[in-house]
């Protein structure tokens, strides 16, 4: 018999400054209900779902800025959304920032967490590939303060046993870093469960010359990124994502369920808070990790040694 698990990908529209976790739980529960009465089991939700991405915003009041954590998982306000989970029997990837006191030190992560359809937690991932800048740029059109409130992820890029499966988490950028994948398909995963928020625009790097890349671009480079990644580790990829106007900056949605085959298997139309559901065969995982991509038969990781010796790149002499 055929592993099926039926996976919505549930994404949301924009969330304001002004919109409170009270009013945005109400909608992750709309979605989880909505997705639940299409037959879904597990529910992906985006990065800093609980929020609007204040990664974009400048403040130097740190209670400000920890005003968009959370210190504890489900807490007060998001206790209700894993209640319902449990009431329903569906589980959920959620994507938050979090707060976190380790020895007297406050942490501050950008994480999500995988939960189980009994609302218990079975796994948290911590983003690890930080894009972005610290310094204030007040000339750009926003910010992208990734590196300046978060510390890079200290959870490695893990992979549980889940809904009959071996499921894995990254979020947003990591999407990007064929490292990412890699790692994964080496424990034999078979589901990526991950959430993003990617603007149509993008912000000037460190120290390089600035050039608008074209707005077709962010969206064409997310699908390739999420295609090649399932494709090369015969694995599902559920990617969730906020979209939208928030506070007059857009956010590219393309939510997307990929299959092992590299191909798109359901997408969202629109830019506001939307359900798609897919019947992912996880046995079609196993095709592919025996045949083209059967890293036993086929890797020489004694030839891949620069990939963790060193991190920039470094031409040959000339």
């Amino acid at each position: 018999m055929a592993r099926i698990l039926r996976t919505a990908c549930a994404q949301l529209g924009p969330i304001n400054l002004v919109d409170d976790r009270k009013s945005v739980v109400a909608r992750l529960i709309a979605l989880l209900r909505e997705a639940h009465g299409m037959g879904a089991k597990l529910a992906v939700f985006p990065e800093l779902a609980l929020t609007t991405f204040f990664p974009r915003y400048w403040y130097e009041d740190q209670a400000a800025i920890d005003g968009f954590f959370e210190a504890e998982m489900p807490g007060p306000e998001t206790q209700p959304l894993f209640d319902e989970a449990a009431k329903l029997g569906i589980g959920f990837y959620l994507g938050y920032g979090e707060l976190e006191q380790e020895g007297g030190t406050i942490r501050r992560f950008n994480t999500a967490i995988l939960v189980g359809p009994d609302g218990k937690l079975i796994g948290k991932y911590r983003k690890i590939h930080l894009p972005g800048h610290v310094e204030h740029k007040p000339d750009a059109a926003f910010q992208h303060l990734e590196k300046r409130y978060f510390e890079p992820g200290n959870l490695g890029f893990q992979v549980w046993r889940a809904y009959d499966s071996a499921l894995g988490m990254c979020i947003c950028n990591d999407r990007r870093w064929v490292e990412t994948y890699r790692v994964m398909g080496l424990q034999g995963v078979e589901m990526i469960a991950l959430g993003y928020n990617t603007p149509s625009m993008t912000v000037p790097s460190d120290g390089v010359a600035h050039q608008q890349e074209p707005s077709h671009l962010r969206m064409f480079h997310h699908l390739l990124s999420l295609q090649a990644g399932a494709y090369q580790n015969a694995t599902w990829v559920v990617a969730s994502g906020k979209a939208g106007d928030e506070d007059g900056h857009n956010l590219i949605g393309g939510s997307a369920i990929v299959a092992p085959t590299g191909e798109i298997a359901a997408r969202t139309l629109t830019e506001e808070d939307e359900v798609i559901v897919f019947d992912c065969d996880l046995d079609l995982c196993t095709f592919y990790k025996e045949r083209v991509f059967n890293f036993a038969r086929h890797r020489r990781p004694e030839h891949y040694g620069r990939i963790t010796s060193q991190v920039g790149a470094e031409p040959p002499p000339e």
